[in-house]
């Protein structure tokens, strides 16, 4: 995809019922087009334009930056590149 980006999250919290790990690709607008969640006990939820699952939804307003992102202290923001974001997408969409 050209002008695709990838990002991983790491979300600092103690909420049992939301992610910890947020992996997504973003589109040239900053959009997600793809996005993998994981739980801390495990669970994993996915989403792409045609398909959802875990209770897992794309963004419906483009991504912020890294900066604004790392702002909050409770997110680890980092670029990723395509190949780790797609090895993450196949290992845990099912």
């Amino acid at each position: 995809m050209s002008g695709a980006s990838y990002m991983r999250v790491r979300w600092l919290h103690d909420h049992p019922n939301e992610p910890v790990d947020l992996w997504s690709e973003l589109d040239d607008q900053r959009f997600e087009v793809r996005k993998v969640e994981i739980w801390r006990d495990g669970r994993v939820g996915f989403a792409a334009r045609d398909r959802e699952s875990g209770g897992t939804l794309l963004g419906t307003v483009a991504m912020p930056s890294l900066s604004e992102i790392a702002a909050n202290p409770e997110f680890e923001p980092e670029e990723i590149s395509g190949v780790e974001f797609e090895a993450c997408w196949q290992a845990n969409v099912r």
